[in-house]
C-alpha cells in the first residue's frame, strides 16, 4: 500500500468507504458530472461560534475532501450572515450597556466592545477564521453584509418582490391551518434597515414592480429606495437562503436536525429555490448535536457556558479533534469530553493510527479500509502523513510531563528516539496533555515530584524499606527486564520488612510525590530515573 495521497483517478473505490465518501458519491450521482461542485456552510456571527456550530463546518470539509479524492474540482464557501439583526446582548461581551444601544442594528454596525476588531460581527468571525487552518480547514469566506451593501443581490431581491405571492404559497406549504398566511395578509420578502437610525424597526409600504421599495420607520423616517443603490434592503432568511443557493450554484449544504426536519426550513427553501429562482436545491444531510462532558469550571465561565474551537484544541490535538468528528456517524449525537474520557479518546485514535500504518492488524479487510480512511480524513493535510507519527500513550505522557514539571523539551529528550520529522506532531500532543493535566484532570491524577529536600512522615519499618529500595534497587533499576520484575523485587523487600506491599507502595508515593497514590510505581520510577530518585530518597 502506498502512503502517498494518491490522486483520485488511481484510488481504489473500495478505499473510499467513509460516510463522507458515500455522500460524495450521492452528490455526483444526483448532480451529474460538473466542472465545479460548490459546497456551502454558514452562520450568523451573533456570538461565540461554538463547537456545535463547528460540526457543520467539519461535515462540509469531510465531504469536500471526499469529492476531491474522486478528482473533482470543489469550491468550499463559508458564509458569514453578518447582515442579520442584533437581537440580544450576549452574556460574555464587555460593556453590555453600550451593546444594548445597538439592538435591532445589523451586527456589522454594532461595535466590538472588547476593542479588538472593527465591529461586533468581525470579533466573532476572526475567532473562527484564525482557528480553522489549525484543523486543516480552508474555506472561502463570504461576507453577506458586504455583498448586500454592494447591491450584489438587487436582481434576486427584485425577483423575490415580483414573485411574493408564489413565495407566500411556498412558505405556507408545510404550515398547518393555524400558522398559514391568509390571502389577505400582506407579505414582503424584503426587510429594511432604516437609512437614518440603522434599525430594522421598519415597515414596507409600497413596491413599484421594479426596483423601488418604499418604507417607513418607527423613528419617523419615510423614503423610497432603489434595490440597485440603497444599502439597507435584505431578504428574510427563508428566501435569502435559496436566493444565494442559486447565486453561488450550491450543490451541497448540510443542516442541523432542527432545519432538516420534515416541513422545516430546508423543505420550504427547496420549494422557493426551484419555483422562484429556478435552481434545484442542494443535496443536504442532517447532522446531530454535539454534547459536552466534564468541562472544567474555568473554561466555561468566561464564555457563558459554551465551548469554542480553541477550547477543544487546548485538550485535543487537531488530528484528534478531526478524528472525533470523522469516526462518529454524522447523524449521531456524541459528546466531546474533558474528563478522564480524554485518555480513552487518545487511545482509540492511536489504535486507528497503528492499524492505518499496518502495525496492528484489523479484524477484517473492510475494517482495515475503514480505519485507514477515518485516519486519512483526520489528518490536517489530506491523505497519509509522510512519516508515521511518534506514538506515546496519553496517560504515560501526562506522567512524564508532571515528572519534568511541564518541560516539553526535557520530555522529548528523555524519550531518546524521536525523529526530527516527528517532533512537531509530538509537541502538539505534549501541549494538549499538559493543559489537560493542569486544567482538566481530576485532583487524584495530578502530582509534582518532591524535589525540595523535605521528608515524608513514615514509620520505622517503612523508612527501612525505602532505604533498602534506594540502596539495593535504584542503582540497578535498568537491569530489570520488565516492570513486573522490578515490582516483584519491591514486594520481596516489603515482606522482609514485615510490611504489606500496599503499605510500602503508599510509603513510596509519599516519598516521591507527597500523596497516597500515583502512577504505576515501577514504570514511574523508571520515568523519574536513577539520579532524581537517589536525590529525593537521599534524605532518609
Amino acid at each position: 500500500m502506498s502512503n502517498e495521497n494518491t490522486n483520485a483517478g488511481q484510488r481504489d473505490p473500495k478505499e473510499l468507504c467513509h460516510w463522507a465518501d458515500q455522500q460524495a458519491d450521492r452528490i455526483i450521482k444526483q448532480k451529474g458530472d460538473l466542472p465545479l461542485y460548490t459546497c456551502a456552510s454558514g452562520i450568523t456571527p451573533s456570538g461565540t461560534v461554538h463547537i456545535g456550530n463547528f460540526r457543520e463546518i467539519m461535515t462540509v470539509d469531510l465531504i469536500v475532501r471526499a469529492l476531491r479524492d474522486r478528482g473533482k474540482n470543489v469550491r468550499f464557501i463559508y458564509s458569514w450572515d453578518d447582515y442579520d439583526v442584533f437581537r440580544k446582548v450576549p452574556a460574555n461581551m464587555p460593556d453590555p450597556e453600550t451593546l444594548g444601544k445597538y439592538l435591532r442594528f445589523p451586527i456589522t454596525m454594532v461595535p466590538d466592545t472588547s476593542g479588538r476588531n472593527e465591529n461586533y460581527a468581525r470579533h466573532h468571525e476572526v475567532d473562527i477564521e484564525q482557528e480553522l487552518p489549525r484543523v486543516g480547514i480552508h474555506p472561502e469566506f463570504l461576507y453577506q453584509a458586504e455583498r448586500y451593501r454592494a447591491n450584489r443581490y438587487a436582481e434576486g431581491m427584485k425577483k423575490a418582490m415580483q414573485e411574493r405571492s408564489l413565495i407566500k404559497q411556498c412558505l405556507n406549504e408545510y404550515r398547518d391551518e393555524q400558522h398559514k398566511m391568509k390571502d389577505s395578509d400582506e407579505y414582503w420578502p424584503v426587510a429594511v434597515f432604516c437609512s437614518k437610525c440603522n434599525r430594522d424597526t421598519t415597515k414596507v409600504t409600497g413596491y413599484d414592480g421594479e426596483y423601488g421599495i418604499s418604507y417607513e420607520c418607527e423613528c419617523g423616517n419615510k423614503e423610497t429606495g432603489d434595490l440597485r443603490t440603497f444599502k439597507g434592503f435584505k431578504l428574510g432568511w427563508r428566501v435569502d437562503w435559496p436566493m444565494r443557493w442559486n447565486e453561488e450554484k450550491v450543490v451541497f449544504e448540510p443542516g442541523g436536525k432542527d432545519h432538516i426536519s420534515p416541513g422545516g426550513s430546508y423543505d420550504t427553501a427547496k420549494l422557493v429555490s426551484k419555483k422562484v429562482f429556478g435552481w434545484d436545491a442542494p443535496i443536504t444531510m442532517k447532522y446531530d448535536f454535539v454534547g459536552l462532558k466534564g468541562i472544567p469550571g474555568k473554561m466555561s465561565s468566561s464564555k457563558g457556558k459554551v465551548i469554542a474551537l480553541p477550547d477543544a484544541l487546548a485538550v485535543y490535538q487537531p488530528e484528534l479533534l478531526r478524528y472525533i468528528f470523522a469516526v462518529n456517524k454524522v447523524d449521531h449525537e456524541f459528546a466531546i469530553s474533558f474528563d478522564l474520557d480524554v485518555i480513552t479518546m487518545y487511545e482509540a485514535y492511536d489504535r486507528t493510527e497503528r492499524i492505518a500504518w499496518g502495525l496492528e492488524k484489523a479484524k477484517s479487510d473492510d475494517l482495515f479500509r475503514h480505519e485507514k480512511r477515518v485516519y486519512e480524513l483526520a489528518q490536517i493535510e489530506p491523505g497519509m502523513p509522510a512519516v508515521m507519527p511518534y506514538q506515546i500513550p496519553f496517560r504515560q505522557l501526562t506522567t512524564l510531563l508532571q515528572t519534568y514539571s511541564g518541560d516539553i523539551d526535557a520530555v522529548i529528550r528523555s524519550l531518546g528516539d524521536v525523529k526530527p520529522e516527528q517532533e512537531a506532531c509530538l509537541r502538539r500532543r505534549c501541549v494538549c496533555a499538559w493543559f489537560w493535566v493542569t486544567e482538566c484532570a481530576p485532583e487524584e491524577f495530578k502530582f509534582a515530584l518532591r524535589t525540595d529536600g523535605s521528608r515524608a512522615e513514615l514509620d520505622d519499618a517503612a523508612v527501612r524499606a525505602v532505604v533498602q529500595i534506594r540502596d539495593e534497587i535504584v542503582p540497578v533499576m535498568d537491569s530489570f527486564a520488565t516492570d513486573k520484575d522490578l515490582q516483584q523485587k519491591m514486594y520481596d523487600i516489603a515482606l522482609a520488612q514485615g510490611l504489606q506491599p500496599k503499605e510500602l507502595f503508599t510509603a513510596m508515593y509519599r516519598v516521591l510525590v507527597g500523596k497516597e497514590q500515583g502512577p504505576r510505581l515501577a514504570s514511574f520510577m523508571r520515568i523519574i530515573g536513577k539520579e532524581k530518585l537517589l536525590k529525593i530518597m537521599g534524605v532518609y
